[in-house]
């Protein structure tokens, strides 16, 4: 029997960040690997403006990995699991790229906006997507209360 799979969308934000050690803690008590996803896409300009300078694909690439490493060495720092965690990034859309990711896995972990009181009945967009879409059991994790 091949290893479970749980896949966690990761973008840095506090919800995120609860979702990956949700996904930590699952796995560890469970068996799993634990596939940390961060998608990126290329700024999308739809005004008349100034144009910024322009940063190639390879950078936001290398940007986005950057990015994804750290906040998984800082979560996995205070909790050292000993499950086996990779990291993809992919470009497109956050929630088409956790949907293909998750194709074929055990969960799909995703984290809240988290906001209080009636908003924090809301999903977001892409935790809303994935809820619906989804080929497997979705977990939405709000973050810990400030």
């Amino acid at each position: 029997m091949s290893e479970s799979r749980i896949v966690v969308g990761v973008d840095g934000s506090p919800g995120s960040r609860a979702a990956l050690r949700w996904a930590l803690r699952y796995a560890e008590q469970f068996g799993g690997e634990v596939i940390g996803v961060l998608a990126w896409a290329p700024p999308n300009f739809t005004e008349p403006a100034p144009m910024p300078p322009l940063i190639s694909d390879d950078e936001l690439r290398t940007r986005a990995e950057k990015s994804l490493r750290e906040i998984v060495d800082e979560v996995t720092a205070v909790l050292t699991p000993s499950v086996r965690i990779r990291r993809e990034v992919v470009r497109g859309h956050a929630a088409r790229a956790l949907l293909d990711q998750a194709e074929n896995a055990e969960l799909l972990v995703v984290g809240s906006r988290g906001h209080g009181g009636f908003v924090g009945a809301l999903l977001g967009s892409v935790s809303r997507h994935c809820v619906t879409h989804a080929s497997c059991t979705v977990v939405v994790v709000r973050p810990p209360s400030e």
